[in-house]
């Protein structure tokens, strides 16, 4: 990046589900920071089901640059960030919850260490020294367990792959989602790896804001589902790249293309 003469177009991915009593609040929270940077921008909202007021909520704010998408049935997080990112426009895409946990002002601090580090991937991690992070006792030790897990399968230079803001250099994303296939939780850990995989190794972390309060999303009677399910997830991820080299370009003929994810690029 040219640090004296930046004219980059920001896409920022914000998947949302079930937010109907939060979501205007807290998307106007995040176009005020976004409105601060010296870029131009579009915030993509991405309704992961209609299954409340979400969707009508959020099609009433007034802006240019806000745009937002959604469909009927709940797919996944991992989903919602795709079919987002394959309508972005920037030459940098981004994605950020929408559930506040994690303080947006951070968007500012991870395209300051992107222009920096002339990243591929900036990461926001609880592992930064510069952190400032609250989450319960039984969240950092499964994300303790989570950590050694990823980095025996997987040997990836960053320690922290699963905050929910990461930005993207957007070539990387041309040759890494149209391989994908987690819709869920181990989306984060899939796009990190495939992409280190195929080269992109400037992969780089950045501190983050996060207050999980309480249990968060995981303290449901689900709990463990979710926790088993991204196990799952995880190993299948190591098992395509490692032993089945499904993520390889020659094998470009088995990766399942969704119509309505493709994105819309040249695959090498």
């Amino acid at each position: 990046m040219d640090k004296q003469n930046p004219k980059y177009f920001i896409s920022l991915i914000i998947p949302t589900y079930k937010q109907e009593q939060t979501i205007v609040k807290d998307l106007l929270r995040i176009k005020n920071v976004m409105d601060q940077l010296r870029y131009d921008y579009e915030m993509i909202i991405v309704v992961d089901g209609k299954v409340d007021k979400t969707y009508k909520k959020v099609k009433r704010i007034e802006s240019s640059k806000i745009r937002v998408f959604g469909y009927e049935h709940n797919h996944g997080k991992g989903h919602a960030i795709r079919f987002g990112m394959a309508r972005a426009k920037g030459e940098i895409i981004a994605f950020i919850d929408s559930g506040m946990d994690i303080n947006p002002n951070g968007i500012s601090m991870l395209l300051e260490h992107f222009e920096w580090y002339s990243a591929d991937i900036i990461i926001g991690s609880k592992l930064h020294p510069v952190s400032k992070v609250e989450y319960p006792l039984v969240r950092r030790i499964l994300s303790w367990g989570y950590r050694f897990l990823v980095g025996t399968l997987f040997g990836l230079t960053v320690k922290d792959t699963q905050v929910g803001i990461k930005f993207f250099r957007r070539e990387v994303l041309e040759k890494v989602l149209p391989r994908l296939l987690v819709k869920t939780y181990a989306f984060d850990i899939e796009v990190l790896a495939v992409a280190n995989y195929l080269g992109y190794k400037r992969i780089y972390e950045a501190p983050i804001e996060l207050d999980f309060g309480g249990m968060s999303s995981i303290t449901t009677k689900n709990f463990w589902a979710v926790v088993l399910n991204m196990l799952i997830d995880t190993l299948a991820v190591f098992y395509r790249l490692k032993i089945l080299r499904y993520y390889d370009g020659k094998n470009q003929r088995k990766w399942k293309y969704d119509p309505e994810l493709n994105f819309r690029i040249n695959v090498t």
